[in-house]
């Protein structure tokens, strides 16, 4: 069983930045995967990033290529997903994922074991 809490969301106006933690309890993280996901109202899941916790390979959505960037800290076993120049589209849901082992698609919320709970992201214009 793995626990995640997520933290960091809020309300912005577009154009500021936003950092999202989520701490992981319960497994080790080594050779497995974690992801960031988010959910908009009427609209299903979609994958943001995603970082392979051993080796530190990430995967990115194009709609946040060069806006967003996914880390870890080993230390403290939490990801963390730092969100620049937002958008009112960036509006959403965001959700962490742990899932086992670093192979097959990074992208797919189904290939996911565990979730947080979620925390708000608001961007306004």
């Amino acid at each position: 069983q793995v626990q995640l809490v997520e933290s960091g969301g809020g309300l912005v106006q577009a154009g500021d930045s936003l950092r999202l933690s989520c701490a992981a309890s319960g497994r080790t993280l080594i050779n497995n995967r974690m992801g960031w996901f988010r959910q908009a109202p009427g609209k299903e899941r979609e994958f943001v990033a995603a970082i392979n916790w051993s080796s530190g390979i990430t995967y990115y959505a194009d709609s946040v290529k060069g806006r967003f960037t996914i880390s870890r800290d080993n230390a403290k076993n939490t990801v963390y997903l730092q969100m620049n120049s937002l958008k009112p589209e960036d509006t959403a849901v965001y959700y962490c994922a742990f899932r086992r082992g670093t192979t097959a698609a990074a992208a797919a919320p189904a290939l996911y074991d565990y979730w947080g709970q979620g925390t708000q992201v608001t961007v306004s214009s």
